[in-house]
């Protein structure tokens, strides 16, 4: 599959988070669209690692999303736990805007090393 349509710009606040469903190629991916306190999107797994709940319904602050159930953050840009019980990243996903758009591409998670 290639990118598809997950929401438009506007439906997603500055630090917040909007839970969405896309079609992957082995089915139906939980992602959370999250806008940074710098305005930037980011696209995520919504579900945590550590306690697998909705990563959406967290708290955004800077650049990171923290589980409301544990604590648990994440780096919006990585993916990576930045504080315990989470010690497995989460995959972040490749967002383009296209105008209003936001487009997020399931199938090719980034990778950091």
């Amino acid at each position: 599959m290639s990118a598809q349509l997950a929401c438009l710009t506007q439906d997603v606040p500055a630090e917040s988070a909007l839970k969405v469903e896309l079609e992957g190629a082995s089915g139906t991916v939980d992602v959370a669209i999250v806008r940074d306190s710098d305005g930037e999107l980011h696209a995520i797994s919504d579900i945590c690692s550590h306690g697998a709940v909705s990563l959406s319904d967290g708290e955004v602050e800077g650049c990171l999303i923290e589980c409301w159930l544990h604590g648990s953050a994440f780096d919006l840009r990585t993916g990576a736990p930045t504080a315990l019980p989470a010690s497995r990243p989460v995959p972040v996903y490749p967002v383009t805007i296209d105008g209003e758009r936001v487009l997020v591409d399931v199938d090719a998670p980034l990778t950091f090393s």
